[in-house]
């Protein structure tokens, strides 16, 4: 797998939150406006942190494992993706969780 490795772990988590959309009817996909804040409220935040972090060498990426794509401050396009994929992938559980209880358990 090698240079995809990352992105490859990203899929997975997408394939493995993303049923949840049909089978439960979550409906986070058909409002797209409320995900889309959510991803533009988080993705900066967490750009700065990854951007101040690289910079300082508290952590680093394996060049073997990512695509190398390197976008802005540094920063691998594959940790990008991260932090897009995984507020969908939880968004997408816990509205999933939300759908399954019962409906006395409902607040």
């Amino acid at each position: 797998m090698g240079q995809f490795s990352y992105i490859a772990v990203l899929v997975a988590c997408l394939v493995g939150s993303g049923w949840l959309e049909f089978a439960l009817r979550t409906r986070v996909l058909k409002r797209w406006r409320r995900l889309l804040l959510v991803i533009v409220m988080v993705v900066p935040l967490f750009m700065v942190w990854d951007a101040y972090a690289i910079a300082q060498g508290h952590w680093t990426f394996n060049p073997q494992l990512i695509t190398d794509i390197r976008v802005i401050a540094n920063i691998p396009l594959d940790e990008i993706l991260f932090f897009i994929t995984i507020p969908i992938a939880a968004i997408l559980g816990f509205e999933a969780v939300r759908a399954a209880r019962p409906s006395w358990w409902r607040s």
